[in-house]
């Protein structure tokens, strides 16, 4: 799935731009890495091309732009413009896509969508999150050099005058997703819809405080294990990841939206508010509300009411959220590890009164489970492993059908609805003009066609059928959810016992050859 994203910069060194694309820079404080003469790293792999600087640098042909317009003498001004079209990691693999091909439809885009401006086309292998996925940067100086041709998707004087100033509007975004999911379609690659949100919406701002809360936190949890101590957290969560994941947990089990904003509030402390028609969200810890916007597109009002009533058709499916955690047996402390880490008496005469109270606990649980025997604990761990295997496996493969599910009745209804679009289009005296017009909708259609063909499918389903089938899925995980939570549970417990009885033994044969 190709996405785009827009980065427009300030920064008055154009040549810092070039360099970040040739040069290894730290990502997280933008440094360039130098090697030990102290030169800077070229990557390992780029491909870059200039579009419109003549014989000159991308950097002199923008300065010489902005003298000769005498424009962006102000800091605040825009300089220039990124657009980084990302393409699917799958695509390597499945459709044969190369950093050679992504180059070649990069330069492409970039001359049928940014016309009369100063480019930079580089491709990349990789991203910083190391999928694999191909990726090209477009970066364009925000002055247009010379007039061009007006394009349907152009509105104002500016999209084509020579010495306007480029600027990304929302119809502008949209023109350009539009192009890159019709660019991907007419290659073969896989796509989505990018006029729909997809996921979870995450800033540039709240994906860069993740990798460095991340970053911090590793190297916290490497202190502690250096000490001998198990780190308590291994995953950072920044605090709109943590607030989807209360207001998630909420509309999995409500069914109304009093009783949604009461949950939300009572659980954790989240208020949930409406203005004209759009919802938002604060957390206890904060004053002004957050719009569902920039948090994800299911917790807007719409994608709310339609999860709520869903649950009311599901409800007899729809297993209770235990508030408390399940029941665990105390783990024994291992003293003599901790007293040669330097615990104190103190610690030592704590930790002899907690491992008496644990021992006591799990030999309660083995005498309840009749397993005081070790192959009998044993055989029971392997056949709880068993369960829980193949519950977690079966629950998996349930939800996997369910997203399957999903999918498959959001192209039917973008095929129905769009489908007299495409009949009225051949039927018209103008098809291009027509085209122009309904480009987005034709597209949707295209992209609905093409995962209709490649499954096969030449009779739309009933989305009533489809609905019938997914609470199914639905009824068919929760009980094997309950079944795999029970073993979870079990298996957690006795795997517990088994290790405070071997740490128990261990310190009792230690105590006696003290003794003697």
């Amino acid at each position: 799935m190709a996405t785009l994203k827009h980065i427009a910069s300030k920064n008055s060194d154009y040549s810092a731009i070039e360099a970040y694309l040739i040069y290894q820079h730290d990502e997280f404080t933008g440094k360039q890495l130098l090697d030990q003469q102290g030169r800077p790293m070229l990557r390992d792999s780029y491909i870059l091309d200039t579009l419109e600087c003549g014989d000159f640098s991308f950097a002199t042909a923008c300065l010489l732009a902005n003298r000769k317009y005498n424009k962006n003498n102000h800091p605040d001004d825009i300089k220039s413009h990124q657009y980084i079209i990302s393409f699917d990691p799958r695509d390597a693999a499945d459709n044969g896509l190369t950093m050679e091909k992504a180059q070649a439809l990069g330069l492409n885009f970039c001359k049928a969508n940014f016309p009369g401006h100063p480019a930079i086309v580089c491709t990349h292998p990789d991203g910083h999150n190391h999928s694999g996925n191909i990726h090209v940067h477009i970066v364009i100086g925000s002055i247009r050099t010379r007039e061009v041709e007006r394009k349907p998707y152009m509105q104002k004087p500016r999209d084509w005058r020579e010495g306007m100033k480029h600027s990304s509007t929302a119809q502008t975004m949209r023109h350009l997703r539009v192009a890159v999911m019709e660019m991907c379609e007419c290659a073969d690659l896989h796509q989505i819809n990018l006029l729909e949100a997809q996921g979870n919406r995450v800033s540039e701002r709240e994906y860069w405080a993740r990798r460095r809360g991340q970053k911090r936190l590793d190297q916290a949890n490497a202190r502690l294990i250096v000490a001998g101590q198990k780190p308590k957290q291994t995953v950072y969560q920044t605090e709109l990841e943590t607030l989807r994941k209360q207001i998630d947990s909420v509309l999995k089990k409500a069914t109304t939206f009093e009783e949604f904003s009461a949950l939300l509030m009572q659980e954790h402390g989240v208020a949930v508010k409406e203005s004209r028609g759009r919802l938002s969200y604060c957390p206890p810890n904060r004053v002004k509300f957050i719009t569902a916007r920039k948090l994800s597109k299911k917790f807007e009002k719409k994608q709310v009411l339609a999860a709520l009533a869903q649950n009311i058709r599901l409800a007899p499916t729809i297993q209770p959220i235990a508030t408390d955690k399940p029941d665990r047996i105390q783990k024994l402390v291992d003293i003599q590890a901790k007293l040669k880490q330097g615990k104190s008496i103190g610690y030592e005469r704590w930790a002899k009164k907690h491992n008496l109270k644990a021992m006591a606990q799990t030999l309660i649980l083995l005498q309840e489970k009749g397993l005081l025997n070790e192959g009998a604990l044993d055989q029971r761990i392997d056949e709880l492993q068993t369960q829980y295997d193949s519950a977690k496996e079966v629950v998996l493969d349930l939800e996997t059908r369910m997203a399957d599910n999903q999918k498959l009745r959001s192209h039917a209804a973008a095929y129905k609805q769009y489908r007299p679009l495409t009949q009225k289009r051949n039927a018209v005296k103008s098809p291009a003009a027509f085209e122009d017009q309904y480009r987005a909708e034709l597209t949707a259609y295209r992209a609905a066609a093409a995962y209709l063909k490649a499954n096969n499918i030449t009779c739309l389903p009933s989305p009533k059928k489809l609905e019938a089938e997914y609470a199914q899925l639905a009824s068919e995980k929760a009980k094997f959810y309950e079944q795999y939570k029970e073993a979870k549970s079990e298996l957690l417990k006795l795997k517990d016992a088994k290790q405070n009885v071997a740490l128990f033994f261990r310190e009792e044969k230690q105590t006696q050859h003290h003794e003697r």
